[in-house]
């Protein structure tokens, strides 16, 4: 093997500079796990440059990923812990957290930040392919978590729902997991099943039955949510992978019927839907219209620039949850609708661009990455506008929190490990689009 070529440094400051110029170079120690060649097949790396070999072996320089993609994702979560930090700073105030410091939140959300992005710098490791292979196993594995969330002693219960695992630094909620999960199994099914994707029968039934296995783990927690979110993925990466519209279409209007019915056999369902369509009523405004009357008044507050960074009043007790479900609410009245466009504007952008990176990888002949980026970039653009969505009052108020911004755990650790994979699929097609193997 060739010795290290010497290359000057660069320049760029911070720990975002210094996780770009890792992503952009393979570890050593992780050849294995990535597949790579034996020794002597490759040149060593250069540093913050990639040299690989192309079908005719001639060495050929590499051009890393998207740094553009990256460096949005960066701004969003230093975003998110200026915003998390806004909202929680008073909650001590509050009895029921009178035991926390005013930086709790703030800290526990910078932890999983840190997590994050070690998971994030592992997943980048491994080859799309080698994705592919695990697909089945990350779902099975998220499938028995979501079982062992149910139970009792296992399970922790907030506010009559059984959704997290604790593990010290951070609760787990496998439902994040499985979205991941989700994206991962219905792209790789597809391509195992692409002969027989005009055939009903044999093209959507598995992929169904595995989602209604998921569904109802999901619902017996209960998070309803969740389950429209991953239904979403699925029924997605189906219709893109080429399933034919007539069985999409099918497919669409059983999904919709259920969540129909489970909203109209769900007494608490129906009382959401009811107060979403007149929250400021006698009978829904102190109940389950609560939420969103206090979300529209913070909108209102803020108008066209906000009241200011820190000076919102509805987070002052008055807006249960407004760091998870209903962080854009505070956003919308500090920030104003200025500050609100523009997390809108950057949530089409990532989105955009993700979408762009799947056709590519399809294009190139890689259709598990396609697929699979494409997948990841309806979920974290289908979960955006259910938040945008709820929190305006466009939408029947749902528990979901906002990509890369509400505090939380494992949302902001599978956020993060899912865009590590977007770069790792967008890293191979800039190789293959230069001569390089994959």
């Amino acid at each position: 093997m060739s010795r290290p070529h010497s290359v000057a440094a660069a320049g760029t400051a911070g720990a975002a500079g210094a996780w770009a110029r890792f992503l952009s170079a393979p570890a050593r120690g992780w050849g294995w796990l990535r597949g790579d060649p034996a020794p002597g097949e490759l040149p060593v790396r250069l540093a913050s440059a990639d040299h690989v070999r192309n079908r005719n072996g001639t060495a050929v320089r590499e051009l890393g990923f998207d740094q553009a993609l990256l460096w949005v994702v960066v701004a969003l979560l230093c975003w998110s812990l200026v915003m998390v930090y806004s909202a929680t700073i008073a909650m001590p105030d509050n009895p029921r957290f009178r035991n926390l410091e005013h930086e709790h939140f703030l800290i526990r959300h910078a932890i999983a930040l840190m997590v994050g992005t070690v998971a994030a710098l592992l997943a980048f490791q491994v080859p799309m392919q080698r994705w592919q292979q695990w697909s089945p196993w990350v779902l099975a594995g998220s499938v028995l978590l979501l079982i062992v969330v149910l139970i009792p002693f296992i399970g922790r219960e907030v506010n009559g729902a059984r959704r997290w695992i604790p593990l010290g630094l951070m609760n787990f909620q496998p439902s994040e997991l499985a979205k991941l999960a989700i994206a991962m199994y219905a792209a790789g099914y597809m391509v195992r099943r692409m002969e027989v994707k005009e055939r009903f029968w044999r093209a959507v039934l598995p992929m169904g039955v595995a989602l209604a296995l998921i569904g109802f783990l999901l619902l017996m927690q209960p998070d309803m949510g969740a389950f429209m979110v991953i239904a979403v993925i699925a029924m997605g990466v189906l219709f893109l992978g080429g399933v034919s519209a007539r069985m999409f279409f099918l497919s669409a209007g059983l999904l919709t019927a259920v969540f129909a019915l489970l909203i109209m056999t769900s007494p608490w369902r129906r009382e959401r839907v009811f107060a979403y369509l007149d929250p400021f009523s006698a009978e829904h405004a102190l109940g389950k219209g609560y939420q969103l009357t206090h979300s529209l008044i913070a909108f209102g507050r803020g108008e066209w620039f906000g009241v200011g960074l820190g000076a919102s009043i509805e987070k002052l007790h008055w807006l249960p949850e407004a760091h998870t479900d209903f962080l854009l609410a505070v956003i919308g009245e500090e920030l104003g609708l200025v500050g609100v466009l523009l997390l809108i504007a950057v949530f089409w952008w990532l989105v955009r661009r993700m979408m762009q990176i799947g056709r590519q990888s399809i294009a190139l002949e890689q259709v598990f990455a396609g697929l699979l980026v494409q997948g990841i970039a309806l979920w974290i653009g289908f979960q955006a506008f259910i938040h945008i969505g709820v929190n305006l009052g466009a939408l029947p108020t749902k528990g979901l929190t906002l990509p890369f911004m509400s505090f939380g755990g494992s949302a902001i650790l599978m956020n993060i490990v899912a865009i590590a994979i977007v770069l790792r699929a967008d890293h191979e097609n800039r190789k293959l689009m230069h001569g390089g193997r994959v």
